[in-house]
Formats: C-alpha cells, structure tokens, sequence
C-alpha cells in the first residue's frame, strides 16, 4: 500500500468515526456542569445544572431513613436480588420519564453526601455481571445505593469497586437514551470523587478540579486544562511600545482565550478557572450566592444551543439549577420559567418526617418577588 493509498484508508477510518459519534451524540446532547467550593469557615456547596432539549419530568423525592434500595443483576442471568434498607434519609431528583425505579442523578442526604450525575456519551461502557459476582446494582439504582447507603467519600472508595455497575437496554422503559452516565459524589468535609465506567470498568478520579460536565472522560479534561495556564485573573493594565504608553480598554483581559461556547471541554475549562480565581466566600450564604453566580456562566438559555434530531430541530437549555449546602442540609432549586427565584428547602426538616414525598420540578412553589406595591407604600 503506497504512502498515499495509507493517508486515505485512515482519514476514512477517521471521518466514518466521527459521522459515527456524531450520529450518537445529535439526538440526545446534553450541558451539564456540576462545581464544588469551600467557604473559609469549612462549608462545602456543590451545585449543578441540568441541561436536556426534551421535558424528562423531572421530579423532587424524599426518602426516610429506612426506604428500600434495590440490589439486582439483569434479569436473563436469573440471579438473586436484594432489598436494602437505606441508612440515611435523602433527597434526589430524576426524570419521571423512566417507568420503574427512580434513576436519582441529583441530590443529597442527611449526612451530608452530595451527587450529581452527567451525560457521557460516546465513551460509557458499563461492567458485566457475571454469576461468580457477589455485589452488583443497576444504573438506574446507583444514586439510591450512594445516597441510602453511605455517608463519606472515604466509604465509597473502599466500597465500590466491590460493585459490578450494569445497564440492560431492555429493562429500562421511557428513557429517551440509554443513562450514559459519570458521577460526581462529594460529602461534607470537601472530600470529592469523580466515577465513571469506561471498557467496562469502573474508573474512580479524584476531583482535583472541582468541576464536572461531559464527553470525554475526566482525565482527558485534566489534560485538557493545562491548555489555558496562561489565563490569570489580574490582566496587564499598560505597556510601552515604542515610548508609547498603551493602556487596557476594559478589564478582564487575563481571561482573554477563555472558552465561552457551551461544550463540555469548554464549560469545564470555563467553570474550573472561574471557581479557582473567585475570591473564597466567607460562609454558607456567601457560599451560595457565589455557586449560583459560577453557574450563570453555563447557563445555557433556549435556542442557542440547537441541534437536528431527524426532523426536528431542538435545543439543549437549562431546565432546572440545584445548589446544595452540604454542611447545613440546605438546598436551593430553580427551574428554567423561574432561574432568578429559587425556592430553598431546609432539608433536616425533611429527614426529620420520615416522609416519601414527591414534587415535579417544573410546578414548586417559585416565589413571586414583584414587591413594587409594598415599595410604593414604603415611599408615601
């Protein structure tokens, strides 16, 4: 095969994997962006963003202290299931779209263990169970397991790599792709870990940046950032050229060459020099306010982001915002018709109970803040 016979086979091979992924990930894209901070004081806030171009119902759940956590392998294996009962109460959110289990990819409990779960298209392979295996548990019950079951960081490394994490196209209904999914599990001491399943294994990363959103793997996103160290938050506000003072049009020049679109490596770049060059918030209020800010910087608005799915054309938004105090069981929660009026909820209350509960998302009780009556008032 000749030199140029060899650059052509593998540009087909190239361009045929592209169309390919390209295919895959059309339909079904999805932006979030998950980032962890620390308050001086010790209070650690993790919050995320869910960006999806159709409604999957997402709904609110409580469950007490005590609520079942299913423990099965695929059912053509006709192996032995187990119901758990769950050691901590929590708080999660899933799409209601999926028929069975709730497939929690948001929240946190009682002592203080957050997760978040985002879209990982194109590079997701689940492990296989096989009957030799003891421990295995169901994608769709992951976030169950984690929050029910466990209440440190430290607990999770040792524990789930014991774990066979699977996933069966036909025992999940009403999902509109399969859950390709990566996790970021944080607990209240600021302890924060990244878990994926790639080749068909579990792959566990520390969270040194404190940031999370797509494709690819984390590990590439760590490479990835080292592209941008010459970004800094102080930019240089004059210099002589030629005996001429020439002096910065505006500030914010050190973060010329930021990434401003809204892909993952992008959004993650963004998100992580954001969150390091931020001055540290003094406490849980300052904490949240902060969070809320970093997350405007992803927040993806209707329309902006469109893509072709067969013949329709559709667009990746933000449909809803979380914000978690992890130290003081708060939580702040707001959808895409009421992103600048969150509603908070004192979580202990709720654990307190000892309820099942259910909210849909989309239809909380979102305060009005039209005061201007009370302020015409206030002027007389």
């Amino acid at each position: 095969m000749t030199g140029q016979l060899v650059v052509e086979y593998f540009m087909k091979k190239f361009l045929s994997s592209i169309v390919a992924l390209s295919i895959t990930f059309a339909p079904v894209a999805s932006a979030c962006t998950a980032i962890n901070l620390t308050a001086k004081d010790g209070t650690v806030i993790a919050g995320r963003t869910m960006e999806w171009p159709v409604d999957l119902k997402w709904t609110l759940m409580s469950q007490p202290q005590g609520s079942p956590v299913l423990i099965s392998a695929p059912d053509f294996l006709n192996m032995p299931s187990k119901t758990l009962s769950s050691k901590y109460a929590f708080v999660g959110i899933y799409p209601a779209v999926i028929i069975g289990s709730p497939a929690i990819l948001e929240g946190q409990n009682e002592a203080g263990l957050g997760l978040s779960g985002n879209f990982l298209p194109g590079f997701t392979e689940f492990q296989k169970v096989t009957p030799q295996d003891d421990e295995y548990v169901s994608i769709i019950n992951f976030g169950s397991l984690v929050l029910g079951m466990f209440s440190t960081v430290k607990d999770l490394r040792a524990a789930l790599p014991n774990y066979k994490v699977w996933y069966n196209p036909s025992e999940v209904k009403g999902s509109p792709t399969a859950p390709l999914l990566h996790f970021v599990l944080t607990d209240r001491s600021g302890d924060s870990i990244i878990v994926e399943f790639v080749k068909g294994q579990m792959v566990i990363h520390d969270n040194v940046t404190k940031v999370l959103t797509n494709a690819p793997t984390y590990d590439w996103h760590i490479n990835n950032v080292r592209n941008y160290l010459s970004l800094t938050d102080t930019a240089t506000t004059s210099l002589v050229v030629n005996g001429t003072s020439v002096t910065e049009i505006g500030q914010g020049g050190g973060l010329i060459g930021l990434s401003a679109d809204y892909t993952p490596p992008s959004r993650f770049v963004r998100a992580a020099y954001l969150n390091y060059f931020a001055y540290q918030p003094d406490g849980s209020d300052d904490g949240v306010q902060l969070m809320a800010h970093l997350l405007n910087n992803v927040d993806i608005p209707k329309g902006v982001s469109r893509m072709t799915a067969g013949d329709k054309v559709v667009s990746d938004y933000t449909q809803w915002v979380n914000l978690k105090d992890l130290e003081n069981n708060r939580m702040k929660i707001a959808s895409y018709s009421s992103r600048t009026n969150y509603i908070e909820i004192d979580l202990n209350q709720v654990f307190k109970s000892g309820r099942s509960m259910t909210w849909v998302v989309d239809e909380l009780p979102y305060p009005n803040n039209d005061l201007t009556s009370q302020l015409l008032e206030q002027s007389l």
